[in-house]
């Protein structure tokens, strides 16, 4: 019989003294919150896109009379009251991404700081979605609304990227200045996005079909603003990427510069089609999802920039190759480690091992 006081006081530490998840198992929760925070972004944005924004006009409640929609709300009062019970499943799997993290063997401190950091920008996030309606969406508590859950999805993101790699000290696998140049580049990846919520709080898709405040700015400005760091970033990227070449660094950190500066073309030509065809709203979700897929890329062109070795977990279902950690020709390793997948292995001693091992 469990000791339920044991389990009432601490159930994660319950949890985690009689379960060891397997390295899969780690990577499977890390990667479920990171698409969930993916997907709380997307479905933020249908809520705007389709004037659902009031649909549910008071918060905690839905309404001053009722804590969930009812059928008189219509479907507007559906749609922004079915995106505040995503966020139950996106701290489900917020949840099930702490345990697994806390009940890894060897431990793992620093990854469970990280996990648990997502939990407490879920909660904040909901306050502050409960802000935007209670100011009626003012454009500025939407941006911050934005900004908040693009912080939830980088903490996700560089979660999801640490479980993939173990916890050595990292071994940079570029030069100093590369490193800060891919610093700047993630620094004007962040201004760009910042830069695209003004576009949206100036633009015509207030979240509402009632009359809601914009930001006293034109659009023109604002988008041309935010193009204009849009191409800041895509000259960054160019560099970044002859650079690497031109020292001839590792394929995985130029492979993954490549990948993100087709992101970024392809981001770029939805931001200048939606523009000039006056921002229907499929061109906007889809603009929406890529400036995800730029954020997240450009961290992981970050952390391309080193690597910490392979994980170490007590469980397996995850057998190492049979070249010992990754193929000779630079393919990524079996582990699927987030960093450059064909730098040269850490040797395999006992001041490569985890900081946590036991």
């Amino acid at each position: 019989m469990p000791n339920l006081l044991e389990v009432v006081r601490n159930p994660i530490a319950y949890i985690a003294a009689r379960w060891t998840p397997t390295q899969r198992t780690l990577q499977r929760a890390a990667l479920s919150a990171l698409l969930m925070s993916v997907f709380i972004v997307l479905t933020g944005g249908a809520v705007r896109l389709t004037g659902s924004g009031l649909g549910c006009d008071t918060w905690p409640k839905c309404s001053s009379e009722s804590l969930t929609a009812t059928s008189e709300m219509g479907i507007h009062g559906a749609i922004e009251f079915s995106n505040r019970m995503l966020t139950w499943v996106l701290s489900a799997a917020v949840g099930w991404t702490i345990i697994a993290v806390r009940s890894a063997k060897p431990a793992r401190p620093g990854l469970s700081k990280l996990a648990w950091s997502q939990f407490w920008l879920v909660m904040s996030n909901g306050v502050i979605g409960g802000i935007t309606v209670l100011t009626e969406l003012n454009p500025y508590t939407v941006a911050g609304h934005f900004l908040a859950a693009m912080a939830l999805l980088t903490v996700s993101a560089l979660t999801w990227m640490r479980v993939r790699e173990g916890d050595a000290p990292p071994r940079p696998l570029v030069g100093k200045p590369v490193k800060k140049l891919a610093a700047v580049l993630v620094v004007f990846s962040g201004l760009l996005v910042a830069a695209g919520t003004i576009v949206t709080g100036a633009g015509p898709h207030a979240g509402d079909s009632s009359e809601v405040p914009r930001m006293p700015i034109e659009v023109k400005l604002a988008a041309q603003t935010h193009a204009a760091f849009a191409w800041i970033v895509i000259v960054l990227t160019l560099a970044l990427w002859f650079i690497l070449r031109a020292v001839d660094a590792p394929a995985g950190p130029r492979r993954l510069t490549r990948v993100f500066l087709l992101v970024l073309l392809a981001q770029g030509v939805i931001g200048y089609v939606q523009y000039f065809t006056d921002m229907p709203e499929v061109l906007v979700a889809l603009h929406l999802l890529g400036s995800t897929a730029v954020w997240v890329g450009a961290l992981r062109v970050l952390m391309a920039m080193r690597e910490r070795g392979l994980p170490q977990t007590g469980g397996a279902d995850l057998p190492a190759p049979a070249d010992g950690g990754r193929e000779r020709s630079g393919a990524p390793d079996a582990a699927g480690k987030s960093g450059p997948p064909d730098a040269a292995p850490v040797p395999a001693s006992p001041d490569a091992a985890p900081a946590g091992s036991r």
